[in-house]
């Protein structure tokens, strides 16, 4: 059964597709976005898409339009856009940039991936699971006070000081390997639970951020793509959770207004840098259907502007 993303038909439709336009699908994952935007496009058209995960890229949904002349897949993570857009000859001429961010369902549903807390399995968490530290690994160095804060600042933990400290002591006699171990340890170490919600939930999701560095990627990846789309081009990004969101928020809006350096007065006309990104319209959720059909479309949101 062909797999449809969150919010599909509202971000190609953001996107503004043009039969001959150029587009960069920034996160591959199963191919639902890419598919649906070749769909649209001309013989003339052109798609770049990337993935920092090997799965993605070696998957039999890459495999099903790998075929497909105006496609191209690449392994590699947002902080590399703009090195990928020069290597394709698109710099500055990219028609549409689509980011889809968080962890997708094959990862979430494959134990042997480690990132959740629903399975056993090794405690991984990289998205790229051939280079980096495994979360297992992390946890095992990390020190306690740099733990509190990415559980705190990443998982919006309030417990982040007990579950730290249960992970530091825990590891003096034996580090934690798998995801069902951090997961008991958790439970046991909070002493108060959320309704509807996993004590573990906002733990994993702290750790899989810091393991991975998604919110530098992101921040990386929003600056690189001003310089990838071409005047009219569209940027959108679909996140999950609120820090996510902020991000893509506030580098809209910055990037929205003019700009001058405050530390030389009086300021020209002529000196203050204009903006380079306009908002498109409000912010979009998924709709009740899709929730219904879709649980973890509940805490999408997508953002939309445009290349001045």
């Amino acid at each position: 059964m062909e797999h449809s993303p969150v919010l599909f038909s509202e971000a190609l439709q953001a996107l503004a597709i043009k039969t001959d336009g150029i587009y960069i699908d920034c996160t591959f994952g199963r191919g639902g976005h890419s598919r649906g935007i070749l769909n649209r496009l001309g013989p003339s058209g052109r798609l770049l898409a990337l993935d920092r995960d090997a799965d993605a890229i070696q998957s039999e949904w890459a495999r099903e339009i790998a075929s497909d002349k105006r496609f191209s897949l690449h392994h590699a993570c947002f902080s590399s856009l703009q090195a990928i857009a020069e290597q394709e000859h698109v710099q500055g001429r990219v028609d549409g940039l689509l980011m889809d961010l968080g962890v997708s369902s094959p990862q979430l549903d494959t134990p042997e991936r480690g990132f959740s807390f629903l399975y056993d399995g090794p405690l991984d968490m990289r998205m790229d699971h051939r280079s980096g530290l495994s979360a297992a690994q992390w946890l095992a160095e990390v020190d306690e006070r740099d733990l509190v804060q990415v559980l705190f600042e990443f998982g919006e933990e309030r417990f982040a000081r007990r579950i730290a400290r249960a992970i530091v002591e825990q590891r003096r006699e034996q580090p934690l390997s798998t995801t069902r171990q951090l997961a008991e340890l958790i439970v046991n170490s909070v002493p108060v639970r959320e309704k509807h919600k996993h004590p573990a939930t906002r733990t994993f999701q702290a750790i899989r951020i810091a393991v991975n560095r998604e919110l530098e990627e992101l921040k990386s990846g929003l600056e690189q793509a001003v310089d990838v789309l071409k005047p009219g081009g569209r940027l959108v990004v679909i996140s999950f959770h609120s820090l996510e969101d902020r991000i893509a928020k506030r580098f809209i809006r910055a990037e929205s207004g003019a700009k001058y350096d405050p530390g030389r007065l009086p300021i020209m006309e002529s000196e203050i840098k204009k903006g380079i990104l306009r908002k498109v319209g409000k912010a979009i959720k998924a709709g009740v259907d899709e929730v219904a059909k879709n649980p973890r479309s509940r805490s999408a949101i997508m953002r939309v502007a445009e290349r001045l």
